[in-house]
This record gives C-alpha cells, sequence and structure tokens, in this order.
C-alpha cells in the first residue's frame, strides 16, 4: 500500500476569500517551481508542504469545486474530494452561502476543517464565529466540538502553514492509501474542447494510468494519446490524487463520472436522461428505509419569510431541512437535492428555465408557493402520508402480486405469487393500484393446486377468494399489515 496526497476542496460564502488563499497557497507552495501552467484549466493542482513527519507531504487542491460543482461531482456518484474546508470571514461570520457550504459538506459525509481569514483584521472576532457555527450544528475545538479551526490570514499567510499541516493531519487519520495494480478509477472534474479536440481534467484516486492505456466511461472507448499534470508538462503515468488533463476522447465525458480500463453495461455518461419519466410526490412516498421523514431544500425570497417557514416546518418530527437559504433556486440545490433525495420548495422563488430543466432531467421535484398557509399544509400532509407508508412498511408482514383470475364453481378465484414476507389465512389485506391503496380485503379461502393451506410464504404461488366484490385487476398488489 502506497499513501496517497489527500484531495481538498474549498467552500465558502463570496468575499470570504478563497480565491485569495489558493493564490497565496499556489504561488508560495507549488511543488514545480514555475507559477502559472494551466492551473486555471484543470481546475486542480497539486503542492508541496514540506512538513516531515506525516506519510506523504503533498495536497492536491480541487480549484474549483463552487457550490454547484462540489455537489455536482457527488450527486453523480464521484468521490472525489477527501476533505474540506469551510472557509469563514472572521469579520463577517456565517453568511447565506455559508450555510449552503455546510449543507453541502455535510451531504458529501466527508471530514472538514473550519477556517477563519481575515484574522488580521481589528474587527475580526473568532470566537463570535465558532459561537454562530453552533445553530448549524458545528461543534469545532474550545466550543464543545471535534471539528479542527484554524485562523488565517490569507493575504499576508499568517496561519497558512499551521491549516496545511492540519490538512495532513486530518488525511493520516484517513489513511489514504492505494495499490499501483489496482484498477485505475479516475473521475472527471472538467470538460472542454479546444484545438487540441476533447480535453477531460481529471483526478485519479486508484491505481494508475499511462499513455497508450485504452479506458472508458461507461462503454464509451478511449485510447490515451497525450497527458498534461498542472504545471502543462507532458506525463507519460498518473498516480492518484494527481491532477492531469487527458486527451483520447471522441465525446466529452460528463462531470462526476469514473474513468476506468473496463467498460461497464450502461453508460455513466447518460446520467442525464434524454427522455425522463414521469415525476409527482408519489415517487417520494414509497417506502425506503434510508429516508424516514420528507426531506427539504427550502429557498424564500426574504428572511423574514424563510424565518416564518422554517420555524413552522422544523418541530414537525416528519420533516428534515437539508437546507434553508434566502435566494432563487440554483443548479446546485438541484444536485443536493438529488444527492439527499430531497424535495426543493420554493417561497416566491425564481426558478430559471435551464434550472427547472435540470430538475426534470435529474428527477428531482420542485414546488414552488406564493401563500404560506398552502406550503405549510401540502408539505404536512405529505410528511404525514410519507410517515404512515413508512410505518406500514416496517409493520408489513407479506406481499403477494394478482397475476392472474378465473371462475370455480361461480367463485372468482384470483391467483397470486408472493413477492415479501407470508400471507395467512383469514389476514385482512389492503389493495393497492400503482403503488395507491383502493381499499381493504379479507382472505376467505388460500388454496395451492387445489389443496387449502393456511399460509403461503415468499415466491410461492396460490389462489385467493377474498370477501369483498373490489374491482381486482391484473397487476394490483395485496398486503398484509401487521
Amino acid at each position: 500500500m502506497v499513501a496517497r496526497p489527500p484531495i481538498v476542496a474549498i467552500l465558502g460564502h463570496v468575499d470570504h476569500g478563497k480565491t485569495t488563499l489558493l493564490d497565496y497557497i499556489r504561488k508560495s507552495r507549488l511543488a514545480a517551481k514555475e507559477y502559472g501552467g494551466i492551473t486555471q484549466r484543470i481546475g486542480a493542482y497539486e503542492i508541496r508542504t514540506d512538513i516531515k513527519g506525516y506519510k506523504t507531504d503533498r495536497i492536491t487542491f480541487i480549484d474549483t469545486p463552487g457550490h454547484e460543482a462540489f455537489s455536482q461531482l457527488r450527486a453523480r456518484g464521484a468521490q472525489i474530494a477527501d476533505i474540506a474546508i469551510l472557509l469563514i470571514d472572521a469579520k463577517d461570520s456565517v453568511m447565506p452561502q455559508t450555510t449552503e457550504s455546510i449543507s453541502h459538506i455535510k451531504a458529501s459525509g466527508i471530514p472538514f476543517i473550519v477556517v477563519m481569514n481575515k484574522i488580521d483584521l481589528p474587527d475580526a472576532d473568532p470566537d463570535k464565529v465558532k459561537t454562530d457555527l453552533m445553530k448549524y450544528e458545528v461543534h469545532v475545538e474550545g466550543k464543545g466540538g471535534t471539528i479542527p479551526v484554524v485562523p488565517i490570514s490569507a493575504k499576508t499567510g499568517k496561519g497558512i502553514s499551521e491549516l496545511l499541516e492540519t490538512i495532513l493531519l486530518v488525511a493520516s487519520d484517513l489513511n489514504l492509501t492505494y495499490e499501483t495494480n489496482h484498477e485505475p478509477k479516475a473521475y472527471v472534474i472538467e470538460t472542454k474542447k479546444d484545438k487540441r479536440g476533447v480535453v477531460a481534467s481529471l483526478i485519479i484516486k486508484d491505481g494508475t494510468l499511462k499513455i497508450g492505456d485504452v479506458v472508458f466511461v461507461g462503454d464509451r472507448k478511449a485510447k490515451i494519446k497525450s497527458m498534461l499534470n498542472d504545471q502543462g508538462t507532458q506525463i507519460r503515468q498518473v498516480f492518484p490524487s494527481t491532477p492531469f488533463e487527458l486527451l483520447g476522447f471522441e465525446e466529452m465525458p460528463e462531470v462526476g463520472t469514473s474513468i476506468s480500463k473496463t467498460p461497464s453495461e450502461k453508460k455513466e455518461s447518460q446520467i442525464l436522461s434524454t427522455e425522463p419519466k414521469r415525476i409527482d410526490e408519489a415517487s417520494f412516498l414509497q417506502p425506503k428505509t434510508e429516508q424516514k421523514k420528507l426531506s427539504l431544500i427550502i429557498k424564500a425570497d426574504s428572511q423574514g419569510t424563510l424565518d416564518a417557514v422554517y420555524n413552522s416546518l422544523v418541530k414537525n418530527e416528519n420533516i428534515k431541512i437539508v437546507l434553508s437559504a434566502v435566494g432563487d433556486i440554483h443548479k446546485s440545490d438541484i444536485f443536493l437535492a438529488k444527492t439527499t433525495k430531497s424535495i426543493v420548495i420554493g417561497f416566491s422563488a425564481g426558478v430559471a428555465p435551464e434550472v427547472a430543466s435540470l430538475a426534470k432531467q435529474e428527477k428531482i421535484i420542485i414546488k414552488t408557493y406564493q401563500v404560506i398557509y398552502e406550503l405549510l399544509d401540502e408539505l404536512r400532509e405529505v410528511a404525514q402520508l410519507l410517515k404512515e407508508k413508512e410505518t406500514k412498511e416496517r409493520n408489513l408482514k407479506g406481499e403477494a402480486k394478482i397475476l392472474a383470475s378465473f371462475i370455480i364453481e361461480k367463485e372468482k378465484i384470483y391467483g397470486v405469487k408472493v413477492t415479501k414476507g407470508k400471507i395467512n389465512l383469514s389476514d385482512e389485506l389492503e389493495v393497492h393500484r400503482q403503488n395507491k391503496p383502493i381499499g381493504k380485503t379479507r382472505i376467505v379461502s388460500l388454496k395451492i393446486r387445489a389443496k387449502s393451506v393456511s399460509e403461503i410464504k415468499k415466491d410461492q404461488e396460490a389462489g385467493m377468494l377474498f370477501d369483498s366484490q373490489l374491482d381486482f385487476r391484473i397487476g394490483d398488489v395485496v398486503k398484509s399489515i401487521l
């Protein structure tokens, strides 16, 4: 096993110093002596810290995380960043995009470091930042939590060395390693076309790639013609955590898709369906063991409105609020919704056509409202229905699908196959059609090959006689609930 450098993404509110921090690190800590190269085009770069005592002294920074890009990579399955940095202005403290960043980082499930920038300013208030973060369940060291917090000045460089060592310390706990003989796995972070043709910017996480290798995105094939590192230098082989540009694809792969030497049956690049299925609230009412609450992303036109909506919904035990923020609904909200299996709620919030189109492609529900009572009533109703369905699913004894019907001695018998659990004679059953309940019935007679039985189990077929005259149809599902 070989240690690999950690891959780090930086998120935070606009003007809090992300660009200044990245520029300072890039100019002062580049592994190569010459500054410039193609860093801006490749979207990531590697630095050498010269800090001793760790398995590696290098760190790879993703230069274009953004909320949209970061969540887009996560929503489409790419596990790129190992660590996130939440950058906060020590003077302004928590701002709207800070809270969005917190939501995106938490959704990613990766460890993160709180970095307080502009600590050199006279009105900086680091203690206020720490206290404000507690409102968003971010508990840093010194405030009863374990999340590392590092004060810095991205302008003067104060605290930068401490930040880099903290990153290496967190990375050492993650024990980031790779095997040179493993199947290579690299992820697309940017794509473009220029005079060279299709250019894919990638970061490799395992294995190695070299010139001449044949690689795939899904079942799309490419032979590597050329690779360049973040300094614009031609390289013949790349190792994990290395950012690089790859030339060889005829068509642009999707951002967030993985590249390997093995074709897959389903194109990962076709995550965006050209003919998306119809979406409605029913899709969110299907029992999901991992989603016990109605998960929401809420955007409103003003802080007052947002507070009113949030305070009304947060008390509902059946609702989970992933993000609440002021402003229009953006693409990053859609990708966060996909990652967290949420519905996007807008109250007097705009939805641009391209955002609505993306939501349709990604099969994400957007619901917009102008009247607060309509919003609250509908969400409470949907949340309650979800809770009821999940309760029934937990108490589901057995389920069977109606496959056929026939008449025997003037009685209408239904042929069924058990798909879950077991069903007993005299069980009271719920009848469902297209995932919606249409009525209840009870079993009067239960037979397998003309032999009366008291119970049927999963994968068994049987004939059922019901006591009610419901309009049963082929394809209906009967459920026995405890």
